[in-house]
């Protein structure tokens, strides 16, 4: 394949993805693969083949970002969320909450989140920042097309209400819904976080990255919060040591920035 070293380099320059706060074991099987499946020979020709095809280059970095998601992931906290973390939230800040969906993927969680907090306040005023990588992903989730798979732990009531079917295993959701989540293009590693949020919603993400851009990651996460702002991250991300970052642990998986 060649030297991978200079690879991560000219990918950098390319995309702005640096390869090097990735899981390198992981992501290295991940791209020899994907070359190897385009039938390319080496990492030189394969970075020549993606500066010239930009369906090939979105294709790689969709595959780089590993998009796995749906609506409802582990219910039990989405039931916590609406059940304590919400209710505190309100109670705390008020009814104008701040909330980030970083990392957001296909759009489910934004959408997941809009329909929680439409439990509590009226859709005209909620506002969620649903921010992500992958500009493929992003205009996926602007579409808001969904097959009957991504639905299947999102309560009924949901999917009766702002759901509609589309040909015989796919649903969209409503326009009303859509509104209300605001899609940016964002990398974590790089650019500059949203600030004054009451709410950050990372799930299934920090799992790819090595442990100091995750610390580097929290810190700014911390950052971007209000004092007793909450961090939800996802089933396998327990932050061993928060006080590192700034947080102290609210319940399983959500995390409070403590105060200065």
């Amino acid at each position: 394949m060649g030297d991978y070293e200079k690879f991560k380099e000219k990918v950098y320059q390319l995309t702005k993805i640096d390869l090097s706060s990735y899981k390198e074991r992981q992501m290295k099987r991940r791209i020899d693969s994907l070359i190897t499946k385009n039938k390319i020979k080496s990492y030189d020709e394969y970075i020549e083949a993606i500066k010239k095809d930009k369906k090939m280059l979105d294709d790689f970095v969709t595959y780089l970002t590993i998009n796995v998601s749906e609506f409802y992931r582990n219910p039990e906290q989405w039931k916590l969320l609406e059940n304590e973390i919400l209710p505190y939230l309100f109670e705390f800040f008020g009814n104008d909450l701040k909330i980030w969906s970083a990392a957001c993927s296909t759009g489910d969680e934004p959408y997941t989140l809009v329909m929680l907090l439409s439990k509590f306040i009226p859709l005209n005023k909620i506002k969620v920042i649903a921010t992500d990588l992958d500009r493929v992903v992003l205009e996926k989730a602007q579409v808001g097309i969904y097959d009957e798979k991504s639905l299947k732990g999102l309560p009924k009531e949901y999917i009766t209400k702002y759901f509609t079917k589309v040909g015989t295993r796919s649903y969209q959701i409503s326009d009303e819904i859509k509104k209300r989540v605001e899609f940016k293009q964002h990398n974590l590693l790089k650019d500059t976080y949203p600030t004054g949020c009451n709410m950050i919603v990372c799930r299934n993400v920090m799992i790819y990255f090595t442990e100091e851009a995750k610390a580097e990651i929290y810190k700014k996460f911390n950052a971007s919060l209000k004092n007793d702002g909450i961090l939800f991250v996802g089933s396998t991300e327990q932050i061993i040591s928060p006080g590192e970052s700034g947080f102290s642990t609210y319940k399983s998986f959500f995390y409070k920035k403590a105060a200065h």
